[in-house]
């Protein structure tokens, strides 16, 4: 009753619900965008994909977040961020429609990664000036409440997105066809994802207009001494970078279970000739974990409230190394599929908990620079996990020692938070420009 009580009093914040509605069409669009590529790469019949090609995949389409993370941080502490929201899901728009075309003209792999990696290297200002913004609108007695619902908001919604791509596939003829007609429906939703960010104040995401600095050239020269700045000042909250160094590697195990999953759906459960089974059985199991996200959104105030946010930080890892042994071992498609719910919960729960301990420990003027620092991690831990699988998984994704050293990293993490202090509850709001 307490959570439902405070997800009504926050979707009466106008400036929050029009923030919330730019995440939620966001990452709608990013949902249909990333699972067309993964039709393309992974599911085309013509195509036969490996553990090495997925990881290939993924080191494309999220390394551009640790190139640009430096200097995305450092941007958005001096550019105004409803202008950033506004102008990079235009440009996705524009972006998206080139690689659409890319897909119709079959040219090289390399043409066409390197178009869908320029979109998703606008993404990265996207979701760091997301939650960067997110104080700016919610107090901090209910930044928890908040980093609940609007990020797991976001992940249903990219989900949904996601759905959205699955049924243009089974219903549309199999070719390069679906492929661009998926991308354009992304391209879509990414125009209006921008137009959306035009029902926010100019100036009511930060930064404050003292710190605006408006100058392209001068704002990279800074980045070092920025980056440097931001670095230093996380090192004085040992909380966030103690959580965000836990969640970083929870992101790890849970990037390995992502190509395990995706070469058990391609090869192990389904005849690899029939891709649409394939394709079928992957949406099953993205639809389960977002279930598990949704799960945690509603779970992880109350946990909150009654462990801190350090100790849902550890229930979440301890949970994940003692339920993934018996539900992944046998790497049958009913017990991996509750896993895909289980840790859907405890990732999105940890993952609640450390954007908290971020927000409310670093001030608005190093907002920016550090998020763009945790997204980096988080992001490079993803690519590196699907690095390590590519390496050791067989062809159909049955590794029995992937999945122990997973649980053991999960433990590991657990153990190694139990020294955290909880961050102290704060009752001040944020302060928000006015006028």
């Amino acid at each position: 009753m307490g959570l439902l009580r405070d997800l009504r009093v926050l979707l009466r914040l106008p400036d929050f619900r029009r923030l919330l509605g730019v995440r939620l069409l966001s990452q709608l669009s990013d949902g249909v965008f990333q699972v067309a590529l993964a039709a393309y790469v992974v599911f085309s019949p013509e195509k036969q994909a490996t553990a090495g090609a997925v990881a290939s995949a993924m080191a494309v389409l999220l390394l551009p977040y640790s190139l640009l993370g430096p200097f995305t941080g450092v941007l958005l502490d001096r550019w105004r961020r409803r202008q950033v929201l506004l102008y990079c899901n235009l440009l996705r728009a524009v972006l998206s429609c080139g690689t659409a075309g890319l897909i119709l003209l079959r040219v090289p792999d390399w043409l066409f990664y390197l178009s869908a990696l320029s979109v998703t290297a606008v993404n990265r200002f996207v979701l760091a000036g997301l939650s960067a913004a997110l104080p700016r609108v919610v107090g901090r007695d209910r930044l928890v409440t908040a980093n609940a619902l609007s990020p797991t908001a976001g992940t249903l919604a990219a989900t949904v997105g996601g759905g959205a791509a699955f049924v243009v596939h089974l219903f549309a003829p199999d070719g390069d066809g679906a492929n661009a007609a998926t991308v354009l429906l992304g391209a879509l939703l990414y125009l209006c994802a921008g137009l959306s960010a035009l029902t926010l104040g100019r100036d009511l995401l930060g930064p404050a207009p003292d710190r605006v600095r408006p100058r392209f050239l001068a704002a990279l020269a800074g980045t070092a001494q920025g980056l440097g700045d931001g670095l230093r000042h996380l090192r004085r909250r040992p909380p966030a970078a103690r959580a965000m160094a836990a969640m970083t590697a929870m992101r790890f195990c849970f990037g390995a279970l992502t190509v395990t999953l995706l070469m058990l759906c391609r090869y192990a459960w389904s005849d690899p000739s029939d891709t649409d089974a394939g394709l079928g059985l992957l949406g099953l199991a993205v639809g389960l974990s977002a279930a598990g996200f949704f799960a945690a959104a509603l779970l992880t105030p109350w946990a909150t409230a009654r462990f801190g946010t350090a100790g849902w930080i550890i229930g979440c890892s301890a949970a994940s190394a003692v339920l993934l042994p018996p539900l992944a071992l046998g790497f049958r498609i009913g017990p991996m599929m509750l896993a895909a719910v289980l840790l859907g919960l405890t990732t999105q729960g940890a993952k609640i908990a450390t954007d908290t301990v971020v927000q409310a420990q670093v001030d608005d003027g190093y907002r920016g620079r550090v998020f763009s620092v945790y997204d980096v991690v988080f992001n490079v831990a993803f690519v590196g996990a699907a690095a390590v699988a590519a390496l050791v998984l067989p062809a159909d994704g049955r590794s029995t020692g992937l999945v122990v050293v997973l649980a053991l990293i999960y433990a590991a993490t657990a153990v190694g938070m139990l020294r955290t202090r909880d961050v102290p509850r704060e009752t001040s709001p944020v302060r928000t420009p006015t006028g």
